[in-house]
C-alpha cells in the first residue's frame, strides 16, 4: 500500500486520533477543545475511528488536517466510510476501525458487556485476526481508553469525544507521533481539562 506520509521525514509525524464523537446524537457539537487540541498538537492527519454520526464532523476536522475516518455502528446516514482500513504512515502499518465488527458481533458485544461488564479480551482477538501484521491498531466503540502494547502491537482506543456521563467517562482524543526510524508513541488528551495523559 503506497505511504500518506514519507518515512523518509526529518520531523516526526503527528497523527490526531479521534472516536465516537456521536454529533448530534448524543451531543448537538464536537467537544469546543477537540479542534484547537489537534491544532495545538500539530497534527497532519486524522484519524476518526467511527461513530462519527454526521458527515459534518469530518469536514470540520479536515479544516485542520486531512481525515481518514471508517464506519461505526451510527454511521449509516454516511455513505462511502469502510468497516476498516489498512494504512502505511510513515513507513508503520496501522489498521483502523470501529470494533464492533458488524451487527452480529455488536449485538454478542452488547449481550457480553450486561453479563460481564467490559473487557479489553473481547476486542483484542478480532482486531488482530482483521489486521494480523499491523503495528498499530486504532479503534472506538468500547469508549474505553486503551493505549497498550500486546504481543507487540500498540493497540489505541482515545475514547469517546465528548462527555459519557451515562457511565461516568471523560472526553477524549488522542494522538500518535511517529518518530524517525519508526518508533511510535501514543497519549491520550483529556478535553475536558485539556491535561494530557502519556504512555508510550
Amino acid at each position: 500500500m503506497p505511504d500518506i506520509l514519507s518515512p523518509d521525514a526529518p520531523q516526526p509525524v503527528v497523527i490526531g486520533v479521534v472516536a465516537d464523537t456521536h454529533v448530534p446524537d448524543r451531543q448537538g457539537q464536537l467537544n469546543p477543545r477537540l479542534l484547537p487540541a489537534l491544532e495545538k498538537a500539530g497534527v497532519s492527519l486524522i484519524l476518526h475511528a467511527g461513530d462519527v454520526s454526521a458527515a459534518r464532523v469530518l469536514d470540520e476536522l479536515a479544516e485542520v488536517a486531512p481525515v481518514k475516518a471508517v464506519r461505526g455502528n451510527r454511521d449509516w446516514t454516511i455513505p462511502g466510510l469502510p468497516l476498516a482500513l489498512s494504512l502505511s504512515i510513515a513507513g508503520v502499518s496501522l489498521g483502523l476501525t470501529h470494533g464492533h465488527g458488524g451487527w452480529a458481533r455488536y449485538l454478542i458485544g452488547k449481550a457480553q458487556y450486561v453479563a460481564q461488564g467490559y473487557s479489553l479480551d473481547f476486542y483484542w482477538r478480532p482486531l488482530r485476526r482483521l489486521f494480523p501484521t499491523e503495528q498499530v491498531i486504532v479503534f472506538g466503540h468500547t469508549h474505553h481508553l486503551v493505549n497498550q502494547v500486546i504481543d507487540g502491537c500498540l493497540l489505541f482506543n482515545p475514547g469517546a469525544a465528548y462527555a459519557c456521563h451515562e457511565n461516568d467517562h471523560r472526553a477524549h482524543a488522542g494522538v500518535l507521533t511517529i518518530f524517525p526510524g519508526g518508533r511510535v508513541e501514543a497519549t491520550l488528551i483529556d478535553l475536558d481539562d485539556s491535561a494530557s495523559q502519556g504512555q508510550g
